[in-house]
């Protein structure tokens, strides 16, 4: 039996490699790591199927280094001390250190973390792992700041364009077919930048036709999918296209809406964790200070799921997603830091006033550090007037309120404070 497609079509070489130019790319940093034949540890990020395994596998190919692979899903302690015994054995002076791949390494638990740490200070393996997730959740500290992080990207549409005419132009199955992209749009749009998944739908469609000549169109991609519908996959692009479609009908106050999608993750088996994050998101970037308790409901259900699991977790998630949805809205907060961080960008390291800055010696006091700085709780209403900005932005307004009764009462109070600084 023939391999599928995407295995067919796996890179050997870095110039095979196909997206992540940011890393791989001429003069990236990964790149020339590889090509100086010496990698420290790392870990990469990102959505399936844009070329984590595919990666690890050519630097060790690169690097004529031994090469062993975990997935976490399978392998337990004893199986991480095996292989480090084993990398001991296989390690010489002339070579890099051997390399283990750990696929999903988010679903390491914190002892398999732990096991890992030893071997890869002393540099026993060079440990690469890959993670759908967010590794400041998922890892542990000390393992994350012994390894590099590389985010990588999902495919743009160049290079999934690059992809499908590779595949019917070199692949020894579909070259034999005569293939005609007469339309792609269906195609991208169903592979959600998931190289795997691309290919995938070609090999279903092409496999679909016996005619000797296959017209692929949208029309024909679409009634064969729906034919074949797709489980929900939560390492898939449904998993992203679900949870935004969750995210957008709490931002948009229909919690109808955010049930269903709610339901649909419960129902496809999504990590309960990842569903109550996203709400903690949600409550601090959509609700804000319009209703602040949200974010306190959020991190309460959050709590909650982790000490109950399921089934019972669904009832806080789902409490908390009518709440958030059913709470006005208010983005100010997180249009305000995103203002602060553009301007701190343009203007870069500005001095900090002497009057703000901390003064623990007496050389410093006398450079004038802390001279003149005003204790607000000595003043009447613990409040006075003063500077808190650098000069040359010390105008500028970062955080504007917005049109909701909490946010008004806070433009009150800093009118009533700052006066016309807050005339807007």
């Amino acid at each position: 039996m023939a391999q599928p497609l995407a295995e067919r079509l796996r890179p050997k070489t870095l110039d095979e490699y196909i997206g992540q130019k940011h890393l791989v790319g001429s003069g990236a940093v990964l790149r020339k790591m590889i090509d100086a034949g010496r990698i420290s540890s790392f870990i990469l990020w990102g959505p399936p199927g844009v070329g984590k395994t595919t990666l690890a596998q050519i630097i060790a190919n690169k690097l004529e280094t031994p090469f062993y692979t975990l997935s976490a899903v399978t392998s337990g302690v004893k199986d991480v001390r095996d292989v480090i015994d084993r990398a001991k054995g296989n390690r010489f002076f002339s070579q890099a250190s051997p390399i283990l791949f750990i696929d999903e390494i988010h679903r390491f638990s914190k002892s398999q973390q732990d096991s890992l740490l030893g071997a890869v200070e002393t540099g026993t393996v060079t440990l690469i792992g890959a993670t759908t997730e967010n590794p400041s959740f998922e890892v542990i500290r000390p393992l994350l700041s012994r390894c590099q992080l590389y985010v990588l990207k999902s495919l743009e549409k160049d290079d999934l364009l690059e992809l499908l005419q590779r595949a019917i132009t070199t692949d020894v199955i579909l070259k034999e077919r005569h293939i005609i992209l007469k339309e792609t749009d269906a195609m991208l749009r169903f592979s959600g930048g998931d190289a795997r998944k691309l290919l995938n739908i070609l090999e279903l469609v092409v496999d679909a036709d016996s005619d000797e000549e296959v017209v692929i169109t949208d029309d024909k991609v679409t009634e064969r999918l729906q034919e074949n519908p797709l489980a929900y996959d939560k390492d898939g692009e449904m998993h992203y296209d679900i949870i935004s479609a969750f995210i957008k009908s709490i931002r948009g106050s229909d919690p109808d809406g955010a049930l269903y999608w709610l339901a649909r993750m419960i129902e496809g088996g999504e990590d309960p964790k990842f569903i109550a994050r996203r709400l903690l998101i949600s409550a601090s970037e959509d609700v804000g200070l319009a209703n602040p308790n949200a974010l306190l409901l959020a991190n309460a259900a959050f709590e909650a799921v982790m000490k109950i699991g399921w089934p019972e977790g669904r009832i806080p998630l789902a409490e908390v997603t009518v709440y958030l949805a059913t709470s006005p809205k208010s983005n100010s907060a997180y249009e305000g830091i995103g203002n602060a961080l553009e301007t701190v960008r343009q203007t870069g390291n500005l001095p900090v006033p002497l009057h703000l800055r901390n003064a623990p010696t007496k050389l410093m006091k006398d450079l004038g550090y802390g001279k003149d700085y005003k204790y607000a709780h000595a003043y009447k209403g613990n409040f006075v007037e003063q500077q808190f900005l650098p000069d040359g932005v010390e105008k500028c307004r970062f955080w504007h309120p917005q049109d909701n009764l909490a946010e008004a009462k806070l433009k009150e109070r800093m009118k009533n404070l700052w006066r016309e600084r807050y005339d807007d």
